[in-house]
C-alpha cells in the first residue's frame, strides 16, 4: 500500500484533494474520562474554582474542531457546515463522555476533526478540575462513525 502522505522522493506532502468529489460528510467521535466522586459532584453541582466545566467543555470541543488543521500538519483547512458536542454523565463511573459531531460539504473527511474536537473536551474538563483530582483517566477516544467519500461508510 503506497502511503498518501509521501511524495515520490518519501518526503511528507499533503494530500491533494482537488480531483475529489464534493460530498456531504459527516464523523462522530467520543471519548471519556473517569474521576473520583469528588470531582464528579464538584462539576456537577458547578463547584469549582475555575466556572461551569461542561460548558466550558463544549466551547473547547467546538473550538478544537475548527483548529485541527493548525494542530495536525497534514490536515486540510476545512469549511466546516456543522459542528456539536454532546456529554453523557456517568455517575456509576463516575465520569463523562463526550461525542462530538463535525459536518461539511467537502472533498476530504471530518474524521480528524471529531477525534479532535473530543480530545481537546476532555482535555479541558480535566485542565478545569486537576485540583481536586490528579488520577483522572481519559480514554477510549474513538471514531464511532462517518459517512461520505470515496472510501464510504463506517460505523464502531
Amino acid at each position: 500500500m503506497d502511503l498518501t502522505h509521501l511524495d515520490e522522493n518519501n518526503r511528507p506532502k499533503m494530500v491533494d484533494v482537488s480531483d475529489k468529489k464534493e460530498t456531504t460528510r459527516v464523523a462522530i467521535a467520543s471519548g471519556q474520562i473517569s474521576m473520583s466522586k469528588e470531582a464528579y459532584d464538584a462539576i456537577i453541582t458547578n463547584n469549582t474554582k475555575k466556572g461551569p466545566v461542561l460548558q466550558t467543555a463544549v466551547i473547547a470541543s467546538i473550538m478544537g474542531v475548527k483548529k485541527t488543521s493548525e494542530l495536525i500538519p497534514m490536515c486540510h483547512p476545512l469549511l466546516l457546515s456543522g459542528i456539536n458536542c454532546d456529554i453523557e454523565e456517568l455517575p456509576a463511573l463516575p465520569g463523562f463522555k463526550l461525542i462530538v459531531t463535525a459536518k461539511l460539504n467537502g472533498q476530504t473527511g471530518v474524521e480528524m476533526e471529531a477525534l479532535t474536537g473530543t480530545s481537546i473536551g476532555l482535555l479541558t474538563i480535566y485542565d478545569m478540575v486537576k485540583a481536586i483530582d490528579k488520577s483522572m483517566v481519559i480514554s477510549n477516544v474513538q471514531l464511532e462513525s462517518k459517512s461520505g467519500g470515496k472510501s464510504g461508510d463506517f460505523i464502531r
